[in-house]
């Protein structure tokens, strides 16, 4: 899906979720790659922002989840983790899911910004259907709302930059 850039931005009012989502249809490579690096060089100034880049590859039935958080003025978190026989969907919710807790348990951060090349993944996050990556969903959700609820203005942005 190449040129295609996608946020998400998402927050519970009054215990309810809502969501909100834009498609940015760009053929023009270096436009979408401009609009990240604004996006990036704009929230990375701010100590309220942690930036969630989560990637996972799969060889040999064993995946490999490499995870960075940066958020200003810290140090650049990096965590990996092994997984074996899991699909790459549930690899990269997993991801997700280690982000998201990271960056909420940290101080004064009230927006997330996960950037990732699995959009399809984090939409799961948002799918009422019945699905068999509920496990991870629920977690990141409870995460969330927890997260949300602290203040009405945190939210998160889930952005797709293919690798």
């Amino acid at each position: 899906m190449k040129g295609r850039l996608v946020w998400f931005r998402g927050g519970f009012t009054t215990g309810t979720l809502f969501q909100t989502g834009e498609l940015v249809y760009d053929k023009n490579e270096s436009s979408r790659s401009q609009q990240l690096d604004d996006m990036t060089i704009q929230s990375s100034l701010s100590p309220h922002t942690a930036i969630v880049v989560p990637d996972a590859s799969i060889k040999n039935d064993i995946a490999t989840l490499v995870l960075h958080i940066y958020i200003c003025d810290q140090p650049l978190v990096k965590m990996v983790h092994h997984m074996a026989f899991v699909t790459s969907t549930e690899a990269e919710l997993f991801a997700i899911r280690c982000g998201i807790s990271q960056a909420c348990s940290k101080e004064n951060i009230s927006k997330i910004i996960i950037i990732t090349d699995s959009i399809h993944a984090a939409k799961k996050i948002f799918d009422t259907k019945s699905h068999p990556y509920q496990i991870h969903t629920s977690a990141i959700l409870n995460e969330l709302r927890q997260f949300f609820t602290t203040c009405q203005g945190n939210h998160i942005e889930f952005w797709e930059c293919p690798s």
